[in-house]
């Protein structure tokens, strides 16, 4: 089974749905097997630099205040924990720009799939559990190298525009392809699941899509 995850590492609903899905994952396994692609898409593309301040953007981009921030940053830690993934007290100060993450999640997919997901946790920790800018190069160097990546290859990377075209590239094709929301997850190129949706949901869907190939199959 193939899965696309579509997300971007500033997105909060995306730590927890990938924590979910790779929960549900562990459920249908050994029966059920599946590998991870992440996707770029980004929430903020033109973000400068030094960031906004969350508070402020937030408020900007969907008209709520402080106090509907605050709850909806308790509601977002809560889902985190159900599903084992640490929201840090206070510590999503600011809004980055996430383009030269997603360069290096292209880079690290090249190396090998379980480099590029370990890599994605990487980033999800480093921004939402310690508060470090995923814009910051020496953030994601070392993100890299706690993924088991080369930092030296990083370092030269986003030293250089290189995989810049590639990113944008496949950040094109999905919007091109209706996407406007992250998490997207897309089951073999078919199935799309939208939402940091719970456990439960993304194991039905897994067994229910499964089945359905199994059919398919055998006609």
């Amino acid at each position: 089974m193939k899965i696309d995850f579509v997300s971007d590492v500033s997105c909060p609903w995306c730590a927890i749905g990938l924590n979910a899905l790779e929960q549900a994952l562990a459920r249908v396994a050994p029966g059920i097997q599946a590998t991870l692609h992440f996707q770029p898409f980004e929430l903020n593309p033109t973000m400068p630099p030094e960031g906004q301040d969350t508070v402020e953007h937030l408020a900007q981009k969907y008209g709520i205040d402080a106090a509907q921030i605050a709850a909806n940053a308790e509601a977002i830690r809560q889902r985190g924990a159900s599903v084992g993934f640490t929201f840090g007290q206070g510590q999503r100060r600011r809004i980055y720009n996430t383009f030269d993450a997603h360069r290096l999640l292209h880079w690290a997919a090249l190396v090998g799939a379980q480099q590029q997901r370990a890599l994605k946790h990487a980033l999800f920790k480093a921004y939402f559990t310690d508060g470090l800018s995923p814009g910051d190069h020496a953030v994601l160097v070392q993100a890299a190298t706690d993924a088991g990546l080369d930092s030296v290859e990083a370092q030269r990377i986003l030293d250089s525009d290189t995989y810049a075209a590639e990113v944008r590239e496949a950040e094109g094709y999905y919007h091109q392809q209706g996407i406007s929301s992250v998490p997207a997850v897309i089951i073999n190129d078919r199935h799309l699941i939208s939402g940091g949706q719970p456990v439960e949901l993304f194991e039905r869907a897994l067994r229910h899509i499964a089945s359905e190939g199994a059919q398919e199959a055998a006609a």
